[in-house]
């Protein structure tokens, strides 16, 4: 990477990272805080595009003033949060001492469409020549994620130049082209959660915010000490437009965002401050049935992903979840839907990946009424095959419709997750995804799976969360030479379910058989709203899920 230069000329020579494991001593002023330190730098440096004239001093003992003028000593630290994180230059506090309460301002540099190159190698060297420096994003902007718990907020620099990769939605959300997916965007954390504010996608930036460009979570965003303000957006929940049908079977899904009935103890989880959670006492299970019966108008069948056992986290044998589906079930009954069945196949203990002790599954509730189970068809996919080790298994069940008294297969899936993409600003293989290798393998098996199932002559839904976009590899060996995604009914900005530090994503799709879609015989929907609205910052989620509503409807007759 290129040389950090950081704050002050010693001995004749800026500092950088060459002075790794040496002892300095440095002054500056305040330019903002974080629970682990403070920043400093010199208020009369010109930024020269190359170096940084600001530094993060890390300290625990001392918490200064923003403002105050201070000579600090320590130890010049390359710090590195992970094995492939990109290296952040920091001073260890040993001594410190104020100068003066109050020095010359520091003049911030304002964030702007110039002062961040679209290309990612050209951006990574400028936000590290930025890194550690006072920085201003200017009122007008537009939030392109919703609040969270953590008071993150990214924004878009909105301008009257039109950017062709640039496409909004309806609510002021961006998706970005299938080239710059793991495009960057300007973002802030307010470390006072008393000053951060609880707001929804599209909500527009009122006054301007400053402060220290921080390296953090494998990413750039500004470090905020002070409130801001903002004018709402307000977001309704969709409504679907495809109820149930006699000749139909609809079909919903729902990632449940590691649903589980018990609060769980924390000498028997893994990571009490991870692992402890109430999903019915914040609503979780009330919420997800007001999802099915209000926004879905009580699907025939719902292909449920991240359902827990009957202990949650809890480091135990149990595996069965009984008690999280009838705790669903009976939500839906007090809003008058129907009496679901529930059907899934427990996994082995700790053999599907996912929160430790959860044993996480895919499961599916189906109305009786309409809709019948056929006995012995419920089977996982890929347990004996090596991509699926430690990994959510696909869960295949045959539905009959009743009314017309055809039969459609449904495979609800969950891929291997997303989470271990390197950043775009690691210092080896920016970008690359780890796991992408295992969904493709996970993809295939699933292919193969269908292509058995047309020799057959049986129809076939495949759904749930497959970690993956519509341009990627992964759904294009999910397509082949025979399949079709509903997705591509939807209109270009339609098209998001989920929100990655500001970029809308689809991560659900609907894989149909090409004669199927061609035939007219299929509708789908992402049904807004959830994935677009914050919650308070500094408080635990009271969200059903992290991903949007997905419903198809499949016509039998």
């Amino acid at each position: 990477m290129p040389i950090k230069l950081a704050i002050r000329e010693i001995q004749g020579e800026q500092l950088n990272s060459a002075f790794a494991g040496q002892a300095v001593q440095t002054q500056g002023v305040v330019t903002g805080l974080t629970r682990r330190g403070f920043f400093i730098q010199t208020a009369d440096k010109q930024w020269d595009e190359v170096g940084s004239d600001g530094l993060f001093c890390y300290s625990r003992e001392w918490m200064p003033e923003v403002g105050a003028v201070l000579r600090v000593s320590g130890e010049v630290v390359d710090f590195c949060k992970h094995d492939t994180a990109k290296p952040v230059t920091q001073l260890h506090v040993d001594e410190l001492k104020q100068l003066r309460s109050s020095g010359a301002e520091v003049e911030a540099i304002t964030v702007s469409h110039d002062l961040l190159p679209l290309d990612p190698n050209e951006l990574a060297k400028r936000l590290n020549s930025l890194e550690g420096m006072l920085l201003r994003i200017p009122a007008g902007q537009t939030f392109l994620a919703p609040s969270n718990k953590f008071g993150d907020y990214v924004v878009a620099l909105d301008s009257p130049e039109v950017d062709e990769s640039e496409l909004r939605t309806n609510f002021g959300g961006m998706i970005p082209s299938a080239d710059t997916e793991l495009r960057w965007f300007p973002g802030f954390r307010v470390s006072n959660s008393n000053h951060a504010k609880r707001l929804n996608l599209g909500a527009k930036l009122t006054s301007d915010v400053v402060g220290p460009l921080n390296y953090r979570a494998d990413s750039y965003q500004i470090s905020v000490s002070q409130p801001f303000e903002f004018d709402p957006a307000y977001v309704t929940h969709d409504v679907t437009t495809l109820a149930p049908e006699p000749g139909h079977l609809s079909v919903l899904t729902l990632n449940c965002f590691n649903l589980d009935p018990q609060i769980e103890r924390d000498g028997l989880v893994n990571n009490p401050r991870l692992d402890s959670d109430d999903d019915w006492g914040d609503g979780r299970f009330h919420t997800l049935a007001q999802a099915i019966v209000l926004q879905a108008k009580s699907p025939d069948i719902v292909a449920l992903q991240e359902i827990q056992d009957n202990d949650g986290a809890e480091q135990s044998e149990v595996t069965d979840a009984s008690q999280t589906y009838q705790l669903l079930i009976d939500c839906v009954k007090e809003l008058n839907g129907p009496h679901y069945l529930w059907v899934d196949v427990p996994p082995i203990l700790g053999m599907d990946g996912g929160q430790p002790g959860g044993n996480i599954r895919n499961g599916y509730l189906y109305n009786p009424d309409t809709t019948e189970l056929l006995d012995q068809s419920v089977s996982v996919l890929g347990r004996e095959l090596a991509c699926f080790e430690d990994s959510r298994k696909p869960l295949l069940a045959h539905f009959r419709e009743k009314d017309s008294g055809s039969v459609v297969a449904v495979i609800n899936v969950h891929l291997a997750s997303k989470r271990h993409q390197a950043s775009i600003f690691a210092p080896e293989n920016a970008g690359i995804d780890a796991k992408l290798d295992v969904r493709l393998a996970q993809a295939a098996c699933v292919y193969e799976q269908t292509k058995d199932l047309r020799d057959r002559g049986i129809d076939f839904y495949v759904t749930g969360d497959f970690n993956d976009t519509e341009h990627s590899q992964t759904l294009a060996v999910f397509e082949g030479d025979q399949n079709y995604n509903l997705l591509k009914n939807l209109a270009p900005n339609e098209r998001y379910d989920y929100n990655h530090r500001g970029k809308l994503q689809v991560l659900m799709h609907g894989i149909v058989s090409r004669e199927f879609h061609a035939g007219g015989r299929a509708e789908y929907e992402i049904i807004h709203g959830n994935e677009l609205m914050g919650i308070t910052p500094g408080q635990e989620s009271d969200k059903p899920s992290d991903h949007a509503y997905v419903i198809a409807k499949l016509d039998l007759r």
